[in-house]
This record gives C-alpha cells, structure tokens and sequence, in this order.
C-alpha cells in the first residue's frame, strides 16, 4: 500500500488480503529457554523432544491375579485345573505369585492369570483357564520406547504432555521464549479511574493484554499516550526491542487519529482499512522490523481485530500452532445484516432445550457497546461473499474468548 491521507483511507484491504499482509511481515522467533516442566504447560516446545527412558521401564502385571510360567497352565480349565504352589517373588516351576496391576512381574514368570480364573485353596492355586506367554503382562517399553521421538519443535505443551515427559525422565524442557507484545492504549480521553465528565475508562489496552498473554505472549502493558506526534513516536519507537506492538485507538482517519501518520513515518503503513465489520479502522505497519498493529478504539472493533489480527501474529511470532477456536452449530433467531464484500462478526447469545440451539442477535450494531461482548457467548461469522444470514438457517458460533 502506498501513501497515506488523515481523511479518508486510501485503501481498503479485504479481510483475507490483510491477514496474508501481516503473516509476511511477522517473523518467528529462535530465542530458546529451558524452564522446569511444571512451568512448561501452554509453552511451545524448542527443539525435538525424546524418550529417555522406556516406560514401563520393567514387565508389569496388566491385571490382578497370579504371575506365572505360562507353560504350567497348559490344559488348565473348570473341569481340571493346573495346581500351583502359591508363593511371594521369583519363581520356580509349578509356582504362582500374587500381583497386582502395574506391579512388577516377579523373576521367572512370564504371564498373568487374572484373579477370576483362579481359586486360592490354602497355600495352593487352581488355575482354571490356560495363559500364553506375555499374556496380561505390560512389557518393557510398551508404552513408550527410550528414543522414541515424542515433540517437535512448536509443538504447545498440554498438562498431558508434560505428564508424559516426566514419565520419560524430564524435568525440565527446552521451549521458545514468549513472544514479546508491547500494548500501548493511545487517547487523550482516557484514564485509569474517576472519569470526569468527556472521559472514558481506559479498557481497551488491558483487555488486549490480558488476551494476548492468554494466547502465548509476554506483555508490557504501557501507561496511556495521548494524541500527540511526538508523543506517540516515543511510545512506538521505545518498544521497537518487542516483536509485536500493538496501539488501541487513533487508527482511523478523524483529526486525533495520528497513529498511521506516526507510523507512516517511524517506518512503513502496509494496510489502512480493512472489509470487516465491526472494526473495518484497523491498520498495521513495521517500525524498525517491528509489527505495530493499530487497533480500533472501539471496545468491539478492537476485540474482533485483536482476535483477527493479533492472535495469529502472536503464535507466529512465538512459533505456535493458530488452533481454531470451538464451534457449535445453532439455529438463528433472527436474520444478520451484512454488506456484500464485507467479512462480518455479528455477536450471539446461545440458549439449548429439547429443540436444539438457538443463536440471539446481541446489538448487532454498536462497535462502543463492550458488554455486547462480554455478554454474548460467542459470534456467528458472514463471509464476504453472503448478503446477511436467515432467520431459521444453521450457522456455526465460535467461542472466540478462548486461549490455545
């Protein structure tokens, strides 16, 4: 995109344009770091990970009951069983031992008879069904062999995950270093609290850096800028050592919207304006290498584009898988508007009884109205190409506050 005007935007990208314009321009990271496993959940894995131990690391019983040599139970069954000496430890022929699941299989056996194909008379065993070799018995590596390759690098550590590497031998975990997001919310009209009459509660920034510290990232969350040039350049260029920086508000083209200006001259604007709705101000450019992704000032604006725009950046940059977020299919109440060529996010409440699932409109105009999000369960997506949806049609809801 070339040049840049305070009144109107030069350009409008479309939604899909836009993500691949910012995908080119964010770089993964090679910073690695080794953290205890207990520190490892959520964490992108750094190099490939390996078994370093068998596990199990010895024969385990499969099932209550006897160890055995499976060749003493040949022929057993209800009518004439195969008589055992009962014993406790290593066996010898026409012996059986107790054991119990998981428990390690006593030298010299080589099979399991399970507890209700045995009668325990006095210090003897029947054995009234036959066993082959290896059979109720866990060998040695049967879960994971030592050397198997487990994790590969980017790969996001889930509680199950770092059960299983500790189980392996690992304690601690080579994982690439979170990325670094600098969230600078940006208005002269904001404060911290105690609005005075023309001020506004600053929301945006700490919502977005909460969100991007859900999604993977480390966050600096700066103190309010207001709309001053200058001002704005320090903030920006301060945060240049970051790999993200994302701005909230003064992105869109009103007298007090400098933020594409700065940065249209600190460095490069590549997209102004993008087919979206809520949230089509939406702009990003590179400072010194640097992404700096302009978000809205409105509350919604600003959470879809974050979602939109900032989530991926965020697991490209750190190296992490972009999961899709959960869907639920529910019938709509109501028709959604949309304009053709415009990618719409339309907020949803969704109500299940016997009938189904049925998704509710929430204000489906106000970008300003923040608790149209946060009361809403989730929204319904209208590609580009679709003019609204119907009342009584299937439409999938994403859950889109949600963390992988």
């Amino acid at each position: 995109m070339t040049g840049h005007s305070h009144n109107q935007f030069t350009e409008r990208s479309s939604f899909p344009d836009a993500r691949q314009r910012l995908r080119e321009q964010v770089s993964a990271h090679d910073r690695v770091e080794t953290v205890p496993l207990g520190d490892a959940v959520g964490r992108a894995v750094g190099e490939r990970l390996t078994a370093q131990r068998n596990v199990p690391h010895y024969p385990r019983a499969a099932m209550d009951g006897y160890a055995v040599r499976a060749e003493d139970t040949f022929g057993a069954s209800d009518r004439s069983p195969q008589i055992l000496r009962a014993t406790e430890g290593e066996l010898s022929p026409r012996e059986a031992s107790p054991v119990h699941t998981g428990s390690k299989l006593p030298a010299g056996a080589d099979a399991v008879v399970m507890i209700e194909e045995v009668e325990e008379v006095g210090d003897e065993v029947e054995v009234l069904d036959g066993v082959g070799k290896g059979e109720n018995v866990g060998p040695i590596g049967e879960d994971v062999e030592a050397g198997d390759h487990l994790y590969e690098p980017g790969h996001r550590l889930r509680p199950s995950d770092v059960g299983l590497l500790k189980s392996v031998g690992t304690d601690s975990v080579a994982v690439f270093e979170r990325p670094q997001v600098a969230v600078i919310p940006t208005g002269e009209e904001l404060v911290q609290s105690d609005p005075e009459p023309g001020e506004i509660i600053e929301t945006n920034g700490l919502t977005v850096s909460e969100l991007a510290a859900s999604w993977g990232a480390e966050t600096t969350y700066h103190d309010i800028v207001p709309d001053d040039m200058e001002k704005l350049k320090t903030a920006i260029t301060t945060h240049t050592d970051h790999d993200l920086i994302a701005t909230t508000g003064g992105s869109s083209v009103g007298k007090r919207d400098l933020l594409p200006a700065v940065v249209s001259e600190l460095g490069e604007i590549h997209v102004h304006g993008v087919g979206l709705k809520p949230g089509h101000p939406f702009a990003f450019g590179t400072v010194e290498e640097t992404p700096v992704l302009m978000l809205p000032g409105y509350p919604v604006s600003c959470l879809v584009n974050a979602v939109q725009f900032l989530r991926p950046a965020i697991k490209r940059a750190g190296r992490m898988a972009v999961e899709q977020p959960p869907t639920v299919e529910a019938e709509l109440a109501e028709k959604v508007y949309s304009e053709p060529g415009i990618r719409t996010f339309a907020r949803v409440q969704v109500e299940e009884d016997e009938a189904g699932r049925t998704a509710t409109t929430v204000r489906a105009s106000g970008a300003g109205v923040l608790s149209s999000v946060a009361l809403s369960d989730g929204w319904v997506v209208v590609p580009e190409e679709r003019e609204g949806l119907a009342a009584g049609e299937t439409v999938a809801v994403e859950y889109w506050e949600w963390s992988p």
